[in-house]
């Protein structure tokens, strides 16, 4: 969620609550076509999906971006995305990958049935204005100074005052949309002056620990754990007391410090504008930057129901994130309120399919590939 760096630092994985595979549950789109997967990335003929990607023109986007704002990247992958975009063309059909030079490696899973997690992150946009005034209270902050050896206040002392006015950007009307735009890395601000949206990129952070606050209310139970979301702990936030909403807040001492841009587009770890749902926050242990996907994603309704159907995407890894490990992709969703609304739905499986240009039959993918699985993301770790 993450602005440059944002994914790194949070993660706008909004969920995880890896349901266990001894009882192939379906309800969050789990499927169990394929049998049981024995290698992290394994080399398929052909995909055993039907139907053809929903967004060529999204990942014909994608590339164009990357192509400008990172021709190394661009470069290193121009085999593979030429040869997607011809097959694209030509009617995406996954049985005919082989006939443009396309080898099609599936992923494990996180049960090793190729059920892979998404979740999803997004751009929020806050209210907020230059001085402390009325409703905005809250201060922004960007990222302080820090001493050698020394380590920055922890978000309770920040929150009362232990930074100073001088590393104060803003004020918003919000302390939990402040929350949430750290959980996401990044955000655009409205300082309510007629002026373009001010991008607020990643900064920095303190250096403690992150702890989630979703698995906080869980274990106070204050919110079951089969209803967590992002929404569940904004209809909290709600529900509570500003002094309540600070003092859960506080129970997670990391803290993320933004930068003011003018004029920028929201960029992921690869310093590349994202297009939504064209993007991807990944475990570069396991999927590099540029990486190209196919991915089976299921489709949710509005009140973040799986509906039982799948769409075929076209992604490309551009972002990363500290709750994002092996096979779990966070998918970029977005700016604003209804981005917002999807993202903190998102916590279902789907199946992926790294695809690359065939130098060779049997040539691993990545040769840093590792067997890393934890499920685990943001509000539940």
């Amino acid at each position: 969620m993450k602005g440059c760096w944002a994914k790194f630092a949070v993660t706008g994985a909004l969920l995880a609550l890896l349901a266990g595979c001894s009882s192939k549950p379906t309800d969050r789109g789990q499927q169990y076509k394929d049998g049981k997967l024995d290698e992290p990335l394994g080399l398929v003929n052909q995909p055993n999906a039907k139907g053809r990607p929903v967004n060529g023109k999204d990942f014909s986007d994608q590339v164009s971006e990357i192509q400008y704002a990172s021709p190394a990247m661009y470069s290193r992958q121009t085999g593979t995305y030429g040869s997607i975009k011809a097959w694209l063309m030509a009617g995406g059909d996954t049985r005919q990958l082989r006939q443009f030079g396309l080898d099609a490696y599936q992923m494990e899973g996180t049960d090793n049935y190729g059920n892979v997690q998404f979740t999803g992150y997004y751009t929020p946009v806050l209210q907020a204005r230059y001085t402390r005034q009325g409703e905005f209270q809250y201060p922004l902050y960007r990222m302080p100074a820090r001493a050698k050896g020394g380590r920055l206040p922890s978000r309770a002392d920040i929150y009362s005052g232990a930074l100073g006015d001088r590393y104060i950007v803003g004020y918003s009307n919000s302390l939990m949309d402040n929350f949430i735009m750290d959980v996401q890395g990044s955000g655009y601000v409205d300082y309510g002056d007629g002026r373009p949206l001010t991008f607020f990129g990643y900064g920095g952070k303190n250096g403690h620990a992150y702890r989630s606050i979703g698995k906080v209310l869980i274990d106070r139970g204050e919110v079951k754990r089969e209803d967590m979301s992002m929404q569940a702990i904004r209809k909290w936030g709600e529900e509570h007391s500003p002094e309540q909403v600070r003092e859960l807040l506080e129970q997670n001492p990391s803290f993320v410090f933004f930068k003011p841009e003018n004029f920028a587009p929201v960029r992921g770890a690869s310093a590349v504008p994202l297009v939504a749902k064209a993007s991807v926050a990944s475990d570069r242990s396991l999927i590099p930057p540029g990486t190209a996907l196919l991915a089976e994603v299921p489709i949710l309704d509005n009140n973040g129901k799986f509906t039982g159907k799948y769409e075929m995407r076209m992604m490309v890894s551009l972002d990363v994130g500290g709750a994002i490990k092996g096979q779990h992709f966070d998918i970029y969703q977005g700016i604003g309120e209804q981005a917002g609304h999807m993202a903190g739905w998102f916590n279902h499986y789907g199946r992926v399919w790294v695809l690359k240009s065939a130098p060779g039959a049997g040539v691993p993918v990545f040769s840093s590939a590792s067997n890393s699985t934890n499920g685990s993301a943001l509000l539940t770790q």
